[in-house]
């Protein structure tokens, strides 16, 4: 029995399949945007010769597609009287301050169908007002008058006392059986209204979306006989059913780009990597990560929505918040397909629009007509024309060269090579925001990390990247290409829940009541999941920051003694403080705890990572002509990963493979290490 991973991207679908002793075996195919599952289903045809599946695992973007096209359900809202703005309000934070022409972006809920119902909670969870029930019956006519498909209910201070939520949500579910409800202490149980109320907007908007994707595909892999179950890969890294994606949906928002940090983090622990800035590079972005010790870097909240903002982290607003751990990633629209063009003032810019897969770059001849990132790496030599994908996708390079002395060249004043390889260079610096956005402006010296390269088009650029960063050390997985789908069969089942504490933190006794409720909580998830109680890791962090602060950072805890938490807590946060900030404020500061966080992990009874992947053969020209800055063109040799050994050869040289290839630049070296890696040195 073999289990699946399933990435969906913007050009390809990637599908990687694992047996028990580590045999893998790959499939790639264009994605088909107006019916995902189609795809999948054809790559499963030609993937499986009859072989029992025992589980498929998933990524997808159709949750931040659903965000990104507002293309989500006919929703409502459902809050305490006075805070029907909440929403509209937001926290007041705007990505370009001084430019007037900014517009917020629309709430997902009209304001008509934002609805009240009379009561009020204290922050204590004690009751101000009682609930008023002629107001919740108001609101169901209303309901029910607007047609609406699903129902956010945040009221205020829920997190501490959710009665009122219960109330409401019970009168709905009798009155309007077939709307779909979001309840924020289910979804979100934490202070601070804007964030929890934005989160269960954004579930309650995308629920039905992803409950008919998810049933849709189930039916698809029913019909080609597949009845094995489906898991999806979650925001955070972990793996959730599809019966918990379908309820909690917002926690699948941003899965497709997760997969790919996990599986370096477990490359990292089997190699004794200390640090490693992950490089995904596609078709339509490239994404940047950061694991360190074998952990993957989480943020505390994202947004969707909001553009780019790699390189100005702190700038947010422009999108819709989800405060929900996330593998903390810096992407930008910068992929193989991204569109090279110039601007009104005939600046060169590279993206964020993309040709996608449909009708893709210049060079795929299916109707694209401004030249990619893929025509320019193609135009240079860098590209194999004979086809990407083991030949299955030829390339035209003669198009790929007229449009770019049309679009690019011949506007500047530039030779043909010169415009490509300045668009190429404009799209690695743009890259390099994001790996600092990860790195430097996480308190880490970038330049003592080593860089994992994957996605179809990382190992392209890792190389010139990581020389101008000041990296020595780049990696290539095998099949990277890949190595997204390939990092969820590598992904742990996890389950992430918080509380918050700031009102009974200093109460010893509620505080230890929290910690063991969180525990009990993780536990039971774990035990239904069918994991043993051997097999089971609770982490335990605190959310933290210093009196007056207004954000906080969090914490690792080492025990679960509420005691022991209080006593160390303020050390604790300072240490984290300075990794993060640079300082740490005198002793005697005082410091809030604000939440507390379990992260409740199912580990499996076998390592999943094989201990060696052989390179795959494949076959390639012997030589290329390729161009390069200070040499111009040049004949270099071009092997596939199995030529290649673990005596160090020296650059240039291409090393192209059936899912990817990458550029070893002149005078660094490229070698294979032990678990079939390609390790390139740069002097």
């Amino acid at each position: 029995m073999i289990r699946i991973g399933i990435d969906i991207g913007g050009t390809f679908t990637d599908l990687v399949a694992l047996a028990p002793d580590g045999t893998l075996r790959t499939h790639k195919i264009a994605s088909t945007p107006h019916d995902y599952s189609e795809g999948i289903a054809e790559g499963l045809a030609a993937l499986l010769d009859g072989t029992e599946v025992s589980e498929i695992l998933h990524a997808t973007t159709v949750g931040s597609n659903t965000i990104l096209e507002g293309k989500g359900a006919r929703t409502a809202l459902i809050t305490t009287a006075g805070f029907r703005d909440v929403l509209e309000i937001r926290d007041l934070r705007m990505p370009r301050l001084y430019d007037m022409h900014w517009v917020k972006p629309p709430a997902l809920v009209e304001r008509r169908l934002r609805l009240e119902v009379a009561e009020k909670t204290r922050h204590d969870g004690s009751i101000a007002i009682p609930l008023d029930h002629a107001s919740i019956a108001a609101c169901i006519e209303t309901l029910k008058r607007e047609r609406v498909a699903s129902v956010a209910i945040c009221l205020l201070h829920s997190y501490a006392n959710p009665a009122h939520e219960r109330a409401v949500a019970a009168a709905l579910r009798a009155a309007l059986p077939g709307v779909a409800l979001s309840v924020s202490h289910e979804i979100l149980p934490e202070i601070k209204e804007y964030p929890r109320t934005s989160t269960t907007v954004v579930n309650a908007y995308i629920q039905p979306v992803i409950r008919a994707y998810v049933s849709a595909l189930a039916a698809r892999l029913l019909a080609t006989g597949i009845a094995a179950p489906l898991h999806l890969m979650q925001s955070n890294g972990g793996l959730a059913s599809a019966e918990t994606a379908v309820d909690f949906p917002v926690r699948i928002v941003e899965s497709g780009p997760a997969a790919g940090v996990v599986g370096a983090a477990a490359l990292a622990i089997a190699l004794g990597e200390r640090q490693i800035v992950t490089f995904d590079m596609g078709g339509t972005t490239a994404k940047a990560g950061l694991v360190e010790g074998g952990e993957v870097l989480r943020a505390e909240a994202m947004e969707v929505g909001g553009g780019v903002l790699a390189g100005a982290r702190l700038l947010v607003g422009a999108g819709y918040m989800l405060k929900l751990p996330a593998i903390d990633l810096a992407e930008v629209g910068a992929g193989g397909g991204s569109i090279c063009h110039l601007d009104a003032a005939g600046a060169p810019k590279v993206g964020p629009n993309s040709a996608g897969a449909d009708p893709g770059p210049v060079c795929y001849g299916r109707g694209g007509r401004l030249p990619t990132i893929t025509d320019c790496n193609l135009a240079l030599g860098y590209l194999d024309p004979a086809g990407l994908v083991g030949g299955t996708l030829p390339l035209d390079r003669e198009a790929a060269i007229a449009a770019i002395r049309t679009e690019l060249a011949e506007p500047l004043s530039l030779s043909v090579e010169e415009a490509a390889n300045g668009m190429l260079r404009l799209a690695a610096s743009t890259m390099m925001r994001a790996i600092r956005a990860v790195s430097v402006e996480r308190g880490r010296d970038v330049r003592t990390a080593t860089i994992l390269a994957f996605g179809g088009n990382g190992p392209l650029f890792a190389a010139g990247i990581a020389a101008e960063l000041g990296i020595s050390r780049v990696l290539v997985p095998p099949m990277p290409g890949l190595f997204s789908a390939f990092g969820l069969l590598l992904a742990d089942t996890e389950h992430h829940s918080s509380r918050s504490m700031r009102a009974i933190a200093d109460t010893p006794n509620a505080l230890q009541a929290a910690i063991d409720a969180l525990l009990a909580d993780g536990h039971a998830r774990l035990a239904a999941d069918g994991f043993p109680h051997e097999r089971r890791r609770l982490a335990l962090s605190a959310r933290a920051r210093y009196a007056g602060q207004s954000s906080e950072i969090p914490v690792p805890l080492a025990t679960t003694d509420a005691a022991t938490i209080r006593a160390s807590l303020a050390e604790t946060f300072a240490r984290e403080h300075e990794s993060t900030y640079g300082f740490r404020a005198p002793p005697g500061e005082p410091v809030e705890l604000i939440d507390l966080a379990l992260i409740a992990r199912g580990i499996p009874e076998r390592d999943r990572l094989p201990p060696h992947i052989p390179p795959a053969a494949a076959k390639v020209p012997p030589f290329r002509r390729a161009w390069f800055q200070d040499a111009g063109w040049i004949k270099i040799t071009v092997i596939d990963r199995a030529s290649l050994a673990a005596t160090p050869r020296i650059g240039p040289m291409i090393i192209q493979e059936y899912d990817a290839t990458c550029l070893v630049p002149p005078n660094a070296t490229a070698a294979l290490d032990g678990m079939g890696n390609i390790e390139i040195r740069l002097r």
